[in-house]
């Protein structure tokens, strides 16, 4: 089922209701799956109104997040153990006093989430930006069952509540690969399909994300930090490393103790792990002084992109084609691929060894070091075995390239003017393809449903095309059903889109200005858009001084030191303050009432022309391509202005160039002005002026 429900028609209840009474009656279980944090958040408080008895809810109701989401108790007994003087993650808060107060939280929450569940992201802002990292599961080294934790652990308590639940509330990336690795499944009651598996059904609500959430869960990429993580889950630390990772041998030791082939293979395997990138990979290949095979080919890659690419001097990443690869790359890219070969031939032994003791052993193991061999035997299939391929299958094609269905470029990412990631990457055209066979096609029902589920071009029947389009619905063997809803909401009364016509684009002052001018006139509540982060920048060090005297409080993501929730918090709570961020403000926050009441965007959010949106525009149509990804980000900015009905907001383009036919991407009767700046700040003043 495909189905668009405006803003205030109460989707959320729509498919919490039928799906905790089909869970009920049919001892299955439902996933909703979200993309945002905040909405994994409103859908926790929206089942204590389902489950009002704190211990019934946490039976029957999971919330699910990827390992690295979650408090590591081992981790923090680690830390305890070591002089917190020298704990980089928690020196800011004071060593001992941060331990305690995460001691504390840890005796008290609910799941150990730390990333958006209960922990308070004000705390993590206080202790310090890497705590997270330090304190969550993020190299994915859990020891499993061989952990002296393991019957306390956040992340296992929390796995095998999910088999049991009625209702898992997930993200749709975790829905992905727990997918693709065959591990979803629901309680294996009279759910069943009679075949082992569960009956699954899922929800995928902010339906429209789902085309960039498998796009990002079945790519692959072959650069120089993918392949030093590997190296590093595999071989662990290393000398002059400040790293604590454990590594494989240390993980998996006791589980092979007295099986000398399985202790061969296991040296063989971190043996050829060394040919992958090792600390200090950036700065040899910023001297042209790589060592090794991977580094080698890192190095002629970032010669041909360098070479390719024009955009160096602004500080931009940089990409190119892999054809035709510059003298010297494709002799680089079968020395890779040998010593990958050497790498994937003993991961797969050793899986094959660890599967074969569920066998032979049989007799003498627990169920605890059963699971944690299949869970070991997932995690070398997942993080070693699939990449290598799917890295082989890439160099492969690297003289030739990538199949139809695939789309193959060299890439230097680059973060403030300098190099960051380097390597070749690999993207589905459609990544809806992978997403229908290993999610869509195995499930038993699915329900896709956002607020800006269709396109919204005009044309019924092609805006529902574009919505099985990118809900992959298109690719299954029986059509969808559609549904849709309109808002309830009176946007023609309580909205106007005006549009400046007389800033210069590329003129950071005026820029400025008018941001400034808007906010003023608004009197607060002003939420700025930006399509670049380098231009927040700019206007949050112009704007900043003259909020502050005017007596409005100025926040931007990308330039203060709290996460975007934190700043989403303050925002909705202080109703004069005012807010600068990029794609993650505009797509996900929900903020009711007058602290939000005006929004500003600095530019026409075209997408960006690089080599994989170039591919898909010759694929899916074109121009009309561009325009159906510029209506659904306008229609997703607008659609934050208006949340409950007696909300009432000003939408400014400050971009003379937005075409007419993008106007359909706001709701119908919506007044849409061209005017100058002037006249727009009058214009918003009195029209938010009569509300109040």
């Amino acid at each position: 089922v495909l189905a668009e429900a405006g803003t205030g028609v109460g989707k959320t209840l729509g498919y919490i209701a039928p799906a905790s009474v089909w869970a009920e009656k049919n001892e299955g279980t439902v996933w909703i799956s979200t993309f945002t944090r905040n909405l994994q958040r409103q859908l926790d408080g929206e089942l204590d109104r389902l489950f009002p008895n704190a211990e019934e809810k946490a039976r029957r109701v999971v919330i699910r997040k990827g390992r690295e989401n979650y408090f590591c108790l081992l981790n923090f007994d680690e830390a305890l153990s070591r002089n917190p003087g020298a704990t980089p993650a928690v020196t800011a808060g004071g060593g001992w006093t941060a331990l305690g107060l995460m001691a504390r939280w840890a005796l008290q929450t609910r799941d150990g989430d730390m990333i958006g569940g209960d922990f308070p992201a004000w705390l993590k802002d206080m202790l310090g930006g890497r705590l997270t990292t330090e304190l969550t599961d993020t190299r994915g080294e859990c020891l499993y069952s061989a952990c002296r934790h393991y019957g306390k652990c956040f992340i296992e308590h929390t796995v095998r509540r999910a088999r049991g639940a009625d209702i898992v509330v997930a993200n749709h990336a975790l829905v992905m690969i727990q997918a693709a690795m065959g591990t979803l499944g629901g309680n294996g009651g009279s759910g069943s399909d009679g075949n082992g598996g569960a009956l699954t059904r899922f929800i995928f609500d902010e339906g429209h994300h789902l085309f960039s959430a498998a796009d990002s869960a079945f790519s692959a990429h072959l650069t120089a930090r993918e392949t030093t993580d590997l190296r590093r889950w595999l071989v662990g630390a290393e000398a002059g490393s400040r790293s604590r990772s454990r590594g494989l041998r240390e993980r998996i030791k006791d589980l092979i103790a007295g099986d000398g082939k399985a202790e061969e293979i296991l040296d063989e395997l971190l043996k050829a792990a060394h040919a992958l990138p090792g600390n200090g990979w950036s700065q040899r290949l910023g001297g042209n002084q790589p060592t090794g095979v991977a580094e080698a080919f890192f190095a002629m890659a970032r010669t041909q992109v360098y070479a390719r690419d024009s955009n160096e001097a602004y500080g931009y990443s940089l990409e190119t084609d892999t054809t035709p690869p510059i003298d010297g790359l494709a002799e680089a890219a079968v020395r890779l691929d040998g010593a990958l070969e050497r790498l994937g031939k003993p991961i797969g032994q050793l899986i094959g060894a660890l599967a074969a003791k569920l066998d032979t052993d049989a007799e003498h193991l627990d169920s605890q070091t059963r699971s944690r061999i299949e869970t070991v035997c997932r995690s070398l299939e997942r993080r070693g075995r699939q990449p290598v391929a799917a890295w082989r299958d890439m160099l492969g094609a690297l003289g030739g390239g990538a199949p139809g269905d695939l789309v193959d470029w060299l890439a230097v990412e680059r973060w403030d003017g300098r190099d960051f990631d380097i390597g070749l990457h690999r993207h589905w055209v459609d990544p809806m393809k992978p997403f229908t066979e290993a999610v869509l096609a195995p499930a038993h029902g699915v329900v896709v449903t956002s607020a800006t589920l269709r396109g919204s071009s005009g044309d019924a029947e092609a805006d529902w095309k574009t919505a099985e389009q990118r809900t992959g619905a298109v690719h299954l063997s029986s059509p969808a059903e559609l549904a849709s809803e309109p808002s309830p909401f009176d946007y023609a009364a309580n909205t106007r889109v005006l549009i400046v016509d007389d800033i210069a684009r590329n003129s950071s002052d005026q820029t400025a200005a008018a941001y400034r001018e808007l906010f003023l006139a608004a009197g607060g509540g002003g939420l700025g858009l930006f399509t670049a982060i380098a231009r927040l920048r700019a206007v949050q060090q112009r704007i900043a001084g003259p909020l502050e005297d005017a007596g409005l409080t100025l926040l931007a993501q990308h330039v203060d030191a709290l996460d975007t929730g934190t700043l989403v918090d303050i925002f909705r709570a202080e109703e004069h303050s005012c807010l600068l961020g990029t794609d993650a403000v505009r797509d996900g926050i929900d903020v009711p009432g007058r602290s939000l009441r005006l929004i500003v965007f600095d530019r026409v959010p075209w997408p960006r022309p690089d080599i994989l949106h170039k591919h898909r525009k010759s694929h899916f149509g074109a121009k009309a391509y561009d325009d159906m990804l510029t209506r659904a980000k306008l229609k997703q900015a607008y659609g934050r202005l208006v949340r409950r009905a007696d909300d009432r907001g000003v939408f400014v383009m400050l971009d003379k160039a937005m075409p007419s036919r993008l106007l359909s991407a706001f709701p119908e009767g919506v007044t849409v002005e061209r005017m100058g700046l002037k006249d727009a700040i009058a214009h918003t003043r009195a029209f938010l002026s009569q509300h109040d």
